[in-house]
């Protein structure tokens, strides 16, 4: 019973996380189709940031925002200066923003990858579990054979049935973890290609005005 009670506890979490993760990325997907149309649709920037706030679950917008209020940052640094900035110092600044576009990232992989490790150890850990339930009701089939005596059909047949029922139960928690798992990675590899494409699109933007302006 402790061993099918801990199975249940592995199954339902992850079917939790497969529910939650589904729907997230969902979501998360939308968001960056919205946002990646409203942004090349954009005149400025400032039109962009603008519409980046109603794309709070989209990965692109987050690390745009990011990156926008670091170039705020760097352009007020610059009017404190008030003179006018070298070649050189715009390079300098885009090194700035090239870490927090970075961090941005990060920031937003984590988001998208939490909770996905605990269906890998679902995955590695619940046929274990299962199988120790198998190895547990063989003991106890012999538990009972050393009691009555007898290896009969009757005496053997319960503690047979439960060892099975674990092991089945091991692998039915076991298998829908590693399906999604691997699911999920894929669809997280793809989250980060499209993170990074966009971070270059953007990057090269700012680069380019800078450069235009020297």
């Amino acid at each position: 019973k402790l061993v099918m009670l801990v199975l249940l506890i592995f199954s339902v979490l992850s079917w939790w996380i497969i529910i939650t993760k589904y729907i997230l990325f969902s979501r998360a997907r939308y968001a960056s189709e919205d946002f990646l149309a409203d942004f090349w649709e954009s005149k400025t920037l400032n039109n962009a940031y603008e519409a980046a706030q109603n794309f709070t679950l989209s990965p692109e917008a987050s690390v745009f925002v990011s990156g926008f209020n670091e170039l705020r940052k760097l352009s007020a640094a610059r009017s404190e200066r008030n003179k006018a900035e070298t070649l050189q110092g715009k390079l300098a600044s885009m090194e700035n923003l090239k870490r927090a576009i970075r961090k941005a990232q990060l920031v937003e992989t984590d988001r998208l990858e939490r909770s996905l490790a605990f269906l890998a150890t679902t995955g590695s850990a619940t046929p274990f579990i299962g199988l120790f339930g198998t190895v547990w009701g063989i003991l106890t089939s012999f538990q009972e054979i050393g009691a009555h005596g007898s290896a009969s059909l009757a005496v053997v047949a319960p503690g047979i049935a439960e060892a099975l029922v674990a092991t089945a139960a091991g692998l039915a928690v076991a298998i829908p973890a590693v399906i999604f798992y691997n699911f999920y990675s894929n669809k997280l590899a793809g989250f980060e290609s499209d993170i990074e494409n966009f971070s270059f699109d953007f990057l090269n933007l700012v680069e380019r005005d800078m450069l235009s302006r020297e």
